[in-house]
């Protein structure tokens, strides 16, 4: 029987693999969260180099932000990693999830970062 670790990178992995099939080259909008922060970063995997990120640990967001780990913390990094993509030059991007659903602090910072300027 699977643990939950195995069961977490296959699905990371299929949502990878169907985010390939239709992404057309636009670079990643990756998500990453743990229970106290959320992480984000613009990555093109074309030329394997990350464009822009931003993170719940960046000076200007801890003194403004209660904790790091609820809605509005992820709002705040969804705003601050469009305005830091839109400053790369980067407006469309393909919006990796990885294996977490599109619910709560995710679907707060892709909300956030589609009214900052991103498509996806």
């Amino acid at each position: 029987m699977a643990n939950t670790k195995e069961l977490f990178d296959r699905r990371r992995r299929r949502n990878r693999t169907q985010l390939r099939k239709v992404s057309s080259g636009r670079p990643r909008l990756s998500v990453h969260r743990t229970l106290q922060q959320i992480y984000v970063q613009v990555i093109d995997d074309a030329a394997g180099k990350t464009l822009a990120s931003a993170s719940t640990l960046e000076k200007d967001l801890r003194g403004s932000l209660k904790s790091g780990g609820n809605v509005d913390a992820a709002s705040a990094v969804g705003k601050l990693i469009a305005e830091r993509a839109i400053k790369a030059g980067v407006k469309e991007v393909a919006f990796d999830r990885g294996a977490y659903k599109y619910h709560g602090r995710v679907k707060a910072l892709a909300e956030a970062a589609r009214e900052g300027g991103l498509s996806f």
